[in-house]
């Protein structure tokens, strides 16, 4: 095991090594944020000196060889617009996103899941019938919809919810729900197809004759055999939620690292883009290592070595 984890740490390497370079290369793309940090009547000269300060007159690979030289401690520049360390920033939002992702996955396992269970087992009948056109509503209704339409009818008209903002439970709820209503119908809708090819297989039908209780069956037999698929697609969409979901963190003001993104894609503040991009790809790496490690505790029959 320990062999393995030191494998995939050090294939995960030249990823970041990859993901550093590329968005470095693809923010100064994006143009000269100096028109953007600077009033429109300000001076030639303190333009340059603007450029000069923060090393955007350098040639692009003299810029690219500070960076990774500062990327490679840590450091990733100072933010062109708070004029604060860019990673901290980042690490600033991120238990705002932690805790908004947490709270999205917590509510779509626990509605999800059993509604994809239920289905399978009930397959034809009015109450699959019903799943599934919900699960079909839930992937087709895009969460900037939902989320609008919540807050004008939770929030505006019935008063029951806040509008936005962090800091009481009331709060987290709207945009909770809002993202966990598309991640529902997704994981019902792998949990449904993989629990239909499980309860057709010969240990399923060997446990009903010996006379096992059938909610023991379908709940603890069947389910952990089908749930490999459903934790994949746990692992991915949870390391997209750590990411950041900068539409709805945008809509609902919840002050997380997909909002700091997107307001610094706006600014072309390029260190704290570098930053998010980087805690992002982290994220998203080291929540895959912890799904291949599940694996294992699933099924006995995967070993690493």
């Amino acid at each position: 095991m320990a062999s393995y984890l030191l494998r995939r740490l050090v294939l995960t390497l030249p990823v970041l090594a990859g993901i550093v370079v590329i968005t470095f290369l693809l923010t100064r793309l994006s143009g000269d944020p100096t028109d953007l940090m600077l009033p429109p009547n300000a001076t030639d000269e303190a333009r340059e000196a603007f450029r000069s300060v923060n090393g955007l007159d350098r040639p692009l690979w003299e810029q690219f060889v500070v960076f990774a030289g500062r990327a490679l401690m840590g450091d990733f520049g100072a933010s062109l617009r708070f004029q604060q360390p860019a990673m901290g920033l980042v690490v600033e939002r991120l238990p705002a996103t932690i805790e908004l992702a947490f709270a999205t996955m917590a509510l779509a396992l626990v509605v999800g899941i059993p509604a994809g269970v239920v289905s399978a087992y009930h397959r034809g009948s009015a109450t699959d019938t019903s799943i599934r056109t919900v699960m079909l509503l839930g992937q087709a209704v895009p969460s900037f919809f939902l989320g609008v339409l919540g807050i004008i009818v939770f929030a505006v008209w019935l008063r029951w919810l806040p509008t936005g903002g962090r800091g009481s439970l009331a709060q987290l709820v709207l945009p909770a729900t809002t993202l966990a209503f598309n991640l529902v119908a997704l994981i019902a809708r792998v949990t449904r197809s993989c629990m239909l090819d499980v309860l057709k297989q010969d240990y399923v039908r060997t446990a009903r004759a010996k006379g096992v209780w059938e909610a023991r069956v379908v709940w603890l037999h069947a389910l952990r055999n089908a749930f490999i698929p459903v934790l994949t697609v746990i692992g991915l969409q949870f390391g997209l939620l750590l990411g950041g979901v900068v539409v709805t963190e945008t809509i609902f003001s919840w002050p997380g690292v997909g909002r700091l993104a997107i307001q610094a894609i706006y600014a072309r503040d390029f260190p704290v883009v570098q930053a998010v991009v980087f805690v992002f790809a982290v994220a998203f790496v080291l929540v895959n290592l912890v799904v291949d490690l599940l694996y294992a505790a699933l099924d006995p029959r995967i070993s690493y070595k």
